[in-house]
């Protein structure tokens, strides 16, 4: 087994563990930056070392497109390309083939790529290849995502051909893993937001057998209650002795409300999607620095939060920064708020070692609240 799973606490469903890999171990739960392209927007190597995450995300169908699996396995790998030491788990990006309206069939996606027009295909084996060329120290496999909208017959399908995916991806992992380092690969639950068909998936998935289990097809854009029922439907089904990962999910509500549900790992690009327009994470809620409320403001974005990397920078000069445009504005911007999102998972793996997780998710909820209380869109990833 090249990744393994420890429960340190509990406090109801909500638990406290550790990932262990070839490449060292991390805490859960856990927030995972994204750097599609290999990076994280307005950030270098350097200032992720400085921030610690557990984990950095990557994405296939981007790497794949730019400079290609072949230069970054020249190249030392997804690690040695990036200069970055810790762990990095590659999405499939099947997401991202799936919004260009491909040709799908039972055996994989025909789409074209957003860089050239040029044409591609993926197949559950394919994306299961390119990752082994990152050297990614988690991978997904290739799964269907369908709009949070999509009709039941569309949900069904994807179930089937998610599952169906699943166990071919699983089968080329292990053959090529044999002559090929390989890190841990983890299978996906689809189904909407039918119960039923979420428990479905995630028999048909664990059956498969992975190092870890995904919910994917959530926090695409529908309601938080529902999304929230579906999950609560789905964890039951995961074995509590592998990682679960709720992908694309980075707003505070949600996170702690998913945390007491069971699950222990999340990714999303909203921390730095928000940051680049003006918006910082607080522990008041959202802030929006280029308010002209903060012209003379000479308190920091949070004061809650004095170990911030961007704590020595006040609010007037901050939404100065943002007014003449300068670069460093969106940088400072990111730092902060992926270092505030790491805090808030540390801040919640105490309170599930203390019991105190209800305190918590209580104090966030007080001063978090997404509008109309719908989840944040899935095209954050």
């Amino acid at each position: 087994m090249t990744l393994r799973f420890d429960e340190l606490a509990r406090d109801g469903q909500a638990r406290k563990g550790r990932i262990t890999t070839p490449r060292g171990s991390f805490t859960t739960p856990c927030f995972m930056p994204v750097g599609t392209r290999a990076a994280v927007r307005t950030l270098d190597t350097g200032d992720l070392e400085a921030l610690d995450p557990p984990v950095v995300l990557a994405n296939t169908y981007h790497l794949m497109m730019r400079p290609g699996p072949g230069v970054i396995q020249l190249l030392g790998g997804i690690h040695g390309f990036t200069g970055w030491s810790g762990h990095v788990l590659t999405d499939s990006g099947g997401y991202q083939v799936f919004s260009l309206d491909p040709r799908v069939d039972d055996d994989g996606a025909t789409f074209r790529s957003t860089y050239d027009g040029s044409a591609h295909r993926f197949t559950a084996e394919r994306v299961v290849d390119v990752q082994l060329q990152f050297g990614s120290d988690i991978q997904m496999v290739l799964d269907v995502c369908p709009p949070a909208d999509a009709p039941a017959e569309v949900q069904r399908q994807a179930v089937d051909r998610t599952s169906a995916w699943a166990a071919r991806a699983r089968r080329r992992f292990l053959e090529r893993s044999q002559d090929h380092p390989a890190g841990a690969q983890f299978g996906i639950v689809q189904g909407g937001t039918d119960p039923a068909l979420r428990v479905e998936s995630a028999a048909r998935t664990t059956e498969v057998g992975f190092e870890g289990y995904a919910v994917g097809g959530l926090s695409v854009g529908e309601q938080r209650d529902r999304m929230l029922a579906a999950l609560a439907a789905t964890v039951p089904h995961l074995p509590r002795d592998r990682p679960r990962y709720f992908m694309g999910l980075g707003d505070p509500v949600g996170l702690l409300e998913s945390v007491a549900l069971g699950v222990d790992m999340f990714d999303c690009v909203l921390p730095t999607r928000l940051a680049r327009h003006g918006t910082a994470l607080t522990w008041q809620g959202r802030l929006n620095i280029t308010n002209a409320s903060f012209a003379t403001d000479d308190r920091p974005m949070d004061p809650d939060f004095p170990t911030g990397p961007a704590t020595r920078y006040s609010r007037a000069y901050l939404r100065h920064l943002f007014n003449v445009d300068e670069p460093s504005a969106a940088r400072l911007l990111t730092l902060h708020n992926v270092a505030w999102l790491l805090n808030l998972m540390e801040s919640t793996q105490d309170a599930i070692t203390t019991g105190t997780l209800d305190r918590l998710r209580h104090r966030v909820a007080e001063s978090w609240t997404h509008p109309a209380e719908s989840s944040p869109s899935r095209t954050f990833r």
